[in-house]
């Protein structure tokens, strides 16, 4: 059963059977990890070692995993407190955030980008710039969505354009959605737990304009060296000549103006009202908020034109994907974070001391790296969770004596999410499109001697500066 699933059967479980109580993460083992561990493995390893299969099949690997867990958990801890867990996860962490997924990548895909430019030096660090400020507001895959199709055309008379798109990844894909809740997905579920919108934007702008601005600079001097050493050849033909730029669907943006304001509202709007459903305080800005997303949604569904959609190839699939495949994250999550929970006394207790100083302080630099280094190969937003809840979980204390180890947590999984292709969900529909473009993308491992080369020393010098 996934999560989603759970949350739909509610009806036909008595109340009686309903109370929700601890699973006891202090007596668990590491065993019960193994099914999250495994969640992520395969959406780590799928994808590269049978791709045909696991587009077809992702589904059946979520529920497998889940099944894995949830049937043991209900069995050797009680059908009650194991259903209470699952439906805290549905209800106030699963469902808002795949809602939030949901609104922005229809609002985003609404939003088409059509005309060429020529793509010099200058304009191609504009429209990277330009991206990496939006993917805050959109969303990294919005952002995506709809800069990269443009990037592209901009450089398809180019002989050499692979670096275009790995410099895009690394800023529009990845960091540019470091600045908001909306940015990406580890941001959002640190909202959901009690993370001020505002307390992202203030305290990961210094981070976050260091690694910009040295990877913009950067950028310009290496289009600028390929860009002369391109002048002397003959000019290649230029599949999509310049064109007035042109922008379709705008009634998409005061929609994703709407989105800022519903998450906004439910973090000042306090009612005082909640809905006790079978244990679990749903409160009533948050229904609210995930209500309005839905109609936004909606709306821009009914608004925007078919073909600007079929313009950015827009489809169901991916978030269609990250549905299944999260509803399995966050399933196989609950007996880690239950883990995580019980601290030292826990079967973390060897990475409670590996993030501790000899002091009990919490090791900021290892927060960083250990959160920056799983997020590299495995997904950034449970990733994020882990340490979130290594760190205490309290979001309170996180904002205020613990806010530079929250920075690190934070700027760890939406940073390094751009070491790999598969760090961050954006990523690899970025290498999709610009292979299907002809781009000579590099390999999986080729990716990474371009991220090792150029953003672990960006993330070294950060550490210097920031947390130590």
């Amino acid at each position: 059963m996934s999560v989603a699933g759970a949350a739909l059967v509610l009806g036909l479980v008595p109340e009686s059977a309903l109370a929700a109580s601890d699973i006891g993460g202090a007596t668990m083992s590491l065993a019960w990890a193994l099914p999250f561990a495994g969640m992520l493995l395969s959406i780590a390893l799928g994808p590269i070692l049978f791709p045909h299969f696991w587009e077809h099949h992702y589904g059946k690997f979520a529920a497998f995993w889940s099944l894995i867990l949830l049937v043991p958990l209900m069995l050797l801890r009680g059908f009650d407190p194991a259903l209470g867990a699952l439906l805290h996860t549905a209800l106030l962490e699963y469902i808002p955030f795949i809602i939030l997924l949901f609104s922005l990548f229809t609002i985003a895909g609404g939003i088409l980008v059509m005309g060429n430019l020529r793509g010099t030096p200058a304009t191609n660090t504009a429209l990277l710039a330009i991206g990496t400020l939006m993917a805050s507001f959109v969303g990294t895959t919005g952002a995506s969505i709809i800069m990269i199709r443009p990037l592209l055309r901009a450089n398809d008379d180019r002989r050499h354009n692979v670096h275009v798109v790995v410099f895009f990844i690394f800023l529009v894909s990845n960091i540019g959605g470091s600045l908001t809740p909306l940015g990406d997905p580890p941001l959002f579920l640190g909202f959901l737990r009690g993370i001020s919108f505002f307390w992202t934007t203030t305290h990961l702008l210094p981070e976050t304009s260091f690694a910009v601005a040295i990877l913009l600079v950067l950028f310009y001097g290496l289009d600028s060296y390929l860009f002369r050493k391109e002048g002397g050849l003959p000019p290649l033909k230029d599949p999509t000549p310049d064109r007035a730029i042109k922008l379709y669907g705008r009634v998409n943006f005061p929609l994703l103006g709407g989105v800022i304001l519903a998450i906004l509202m439910s973090a000042t709007w306090k009612p005082g009202i909640v809905f006790d459903i079978h244990g679990v305080h749903v409160e009533l800005q948050n229904l609210v908020r995930d209500v309005a997303l839905l109609g936004l949604a909606f709306l821009s569904l009914m608004l925007t034109p078919k073909p600007v959609r079929a313009g950015n190839e827009f489809s169901w699939g991916p978030i269609k994907e990250v549905a299944k495949l999260f509803a399995g994250i966050f399933a196989c999550i609950i007996p880690v974070l239950a883990m995580l929970q019980a601290g030292k006394d826990g079967a973390f207790a060897p990475l409670v001391a590996l993030v501790s100083n000899p002091d009990g302080s919490p090791n900021n630099v290892a927060y960083f790296w250990l959160t920056g280094g799983l997020s590299s190969f495995l997904d950034n937003a449970p990733t994020y969770l882990v340490f979130f809840e290594l760190a205490g979980g309290d979001a309170q204390k996180l904002m205020t004596t613990g806010a530079l180890t929250l920075t690190a947590i934070s700027a760890g999984a939406v940073f390094m999410g751009a070491n790999t292709y598969i760090g961050n969900a954006p990523n690899f529909m970025v290498y999709a499109i610009a292979k299907d473009r002809k781009v000579a993308m590099p390999s999986f491992f080729g990716y990474m001697l371009w991220s090792g080369a150029i953003l672990i020393p960006i993330f070294l010098l950060q550490t210097l500066i920031f947390f130590r």
